[in-house]
């Protein structure tokens, strides 16, 4: 099996790539940097580690998925919706249980990308992945009332009731200086691309606040705000220095970093397995998330991404950043559509803004710690009103069908209140059921008799034909027989069932359908089944269904299928009416 590796950016090298491509990819690189800078550090610290840590991210994970994978023009690194899956690995398992996590993650995402599961993570129904980007939004919105308000949150619960519980208690504790620069920055994101597109809001609102604080700090008696500086620390050379490290990613055994109690992990088989759901929800949001991004760009450019290779290139990236001190990466719809409307031209844009993350994480790491933590707190809330879709959410609960909405708001409240992983199973269970009953309500037998309009003549006596419409799956086979069984048996030798509506079968309706055929043997009947489509002859054949003398036929041809049925009731009568049937030919491709 060819693995489908970096697809994207070897179409665009065979398209021809010149220096008017690198000045285009280049230009978009630094624009995205720009807005990744400030929002990968957000979101590190909203997921429970510190800054450096998303800023490694996007220069790994961003780097690695953009040569390798199959969307053109995506950008990946951390993104506001992990938020909810990681800040509570990061609080019961620390940063090492977190980087682990993620690496196991990645693994998965890998296998997923070489089993071909790409092409499935389309059949998500619309309302669980709407419900549940609105959780989050919901989620992450709250998180960032602490920052904002400057509140003083010892430790912030795992459980949203929870959360508001201790955010109320501690309102008390508000304090103005951080409320006014998170409201100013806030101000500024809203107001800015009103004066000019081009240079990005979040660069202008982040500068504007953190020297304005800055200045107040020294000029106004008492004015303090809470700043990366004064909230993180590292260490260089056994000395605690405040801010973010001035340094490149570094390689480091994930396992080697600090556990929930601040000494480093113990790898053993009982703490992966203590992962292994955590990495999960993280490779199975990884991978909706992605794939719903670069169906984005698919959109706004026109092309087509690899589903299993941008899946395998997801994997290859979450793998490769923890080593580096990496968190969970993925698809950023934001970024792709910055890194599309500044011009990028291929792979190589994405790549560039994983360069451009380091340049500046190596030159502008001491007055990145200047940034305060309210401004990154009112970027966060940014992001979370964007990827709620308020108005589609609400336009959703007004026109979608009653199944839906019930889909939708599961989804919705069982985010907020438990997790991601609970929602978007509940929601497939419950859209799944939802189908099956809608298949059972079309699906349906009919007794056509002589009015089939494939039939040139009426059917001889003792020969009944039904119809059989819409696929044989266990949530319809069973009502679909049941029709068929309940019949009036009396002067009955041959049954024909018309299955040229029948698009597939599964276990269950093979099973239904046996039973049936069974039963109709055992009172004497033949059937015949009509116009059996491509999958259900081959479920059929797997089965080990043969044609039985007297008891069972099987045609694909529906007016042959009909044929036989006549010369089985004339050869009977011909016979003796009350004499053994027969068969009367073979099928030749039964």
């Amino acid at each position: 099996m060819a693995i489908p590796l970096a697809p994207a950016l070897r179409a665009a090298l065979r398209a021809g790539y010149g220096p008017a491509d690198l000045r285009a990819d280049l230009l978009a690189g630094a624009v995205v940097g720009t807005v990744a800078l400030p929002l990968s550090m957000a979101l590190a610290i909203a997921s429970g580690v510190p800054p450096q840590h998303g800023l490694y991210t996007a220069i790994v994970a961003g780097a690695v998925v953009s040569l390798l994978g199959g969307s053109k023009v995506q950008v990946s690194g951390p993104t506001a919706a992990f938020v909810v899956i990681l800040a509570p690995i990061a609080s019961r398992f620390g940063l090492g249980g977190l980087l682990l996590a993620t690496l196991i993650a990645g693994l998965l995402l890998i296998a997923m990308g070489l089993a071909g599961f790409g092409r499935l993570i389309e059949f998500v129904p619309h309302p669980v992945t709407t419900g549940f980007t609105a959780g989050i939004a919901v989620v992450i919105a709250t998180l960032q009332v602490r920052d904002f308000l400057g509140l003083t949150v010892p430790r912030m619960p795992e459980h949203y009731l929870d959360r508001i519980e201790v955010l109320a208690a501690s309102l008390p504790s508000a304090r103005w200086t951080d409320f006014a620069v998170g409201v100013l920055t806030l101000a500024i994101i809203l107001a800015w691309p009103r004066l000019d597109r081009r240079v990005p809001a979040p660069l202008v609102a982040l500068t504007v606040a953190a020297v304005a604080a800055f200045a107040a700090t020294r000029i106004v008696p008492g004015f303090a705000v809470a700043t990366i500086n004064t909230r993180f620390s590292h260490a260089v050379a056994g000395i605690v220095v405040p801010g973010i490290p001035h340094s490149p990613p570094l390689f480091v055994l994930p396992w080697r970093l600090p556990g929930p109690e601040g000494a480093p992990l113990h790898l053993s088989f009982t703490l992966i397995r203590q992962l292994v759901p955590a990495a999960f929800a993280i490779a199975m949001l990884g991978a909706i998330e992605s794939l719903l991004s670069a169906v984005v760009a698919d959109g706004m450019t026109g092309g087509k991404h690899d589903p299993d290779a941008e899946l395998i290139a997801q994997g290859a990236g979450n793998l490769v950043a923890p080593f580096f001190g990496g968190i969970a990466a993925t698809g950023a719809i934001a970024r792709t559509a910055a890194n599309i409307r500044s011009g990028a031209r291929s792979p190589f844009a994405a790549f560039f803004h994983a360069v451009f993350v380091l340049a500046a994480v190596l030159v502008l790491a001491p007055l990145l710690g200047y940034l305060p933590m309210a401004s990154l707190a009112a970027l966060l809330v940014i992001v979370a009103w964007n990827m709620s879709e308020r108005k589609h959410f609400v336009r959703m609960l007004r026109i979608a069908p009653a199944a839906d909405i019930v889909v939708l708001l599961t989804c919705f409240f069982l985010t907020i209140y438990f997790d991601m992983v609970v929602s978007v199973t509940a929601g497939i269970v419950i859209s799944s059921l939802l189908f099956m009953k809608r298949m059972a309500e079309v699906s349906g037998v009919t007794l056509v008799g002589s009015g089939h309009p494939a039939l040139d003549r009426p059917l001889p006596r003792g020969v009944l034909l039904y119809r059989v419409a819409g696929p044989l799956f266990f949530g319809a086979a069973e009502k679909a027989i049941s029709t068929i069984a309940g019949m009036e048996r009396r002067g009955v030798s041959v049954v024909v069932l018309d299955l040229m509506a029948v698009p597939a079968i599964d276990a269950t309706g093979l099973v239904a359908l046996e039973s049936l055929i069974r039963e109709m043997n055992d009172a004497g009947i033949k059937v015949i089944l009509a116009g059996v489509q491509r999958q259900p002859l081959r479920a059929m054949a797997r089965a080990g269904w043969r044609n039985r003398k007297g008891r069972l036929r099987i045609f694909q041809e529906f007016d042959h299928a009909i044929d036989v049925a006549r010369r089985h009731v004339q050869d009977a009568l011909a016979a003796d009416a009350t004499g053994p049937l027969s068969a009367g030919g073979s099928h030749p491709g039964a």
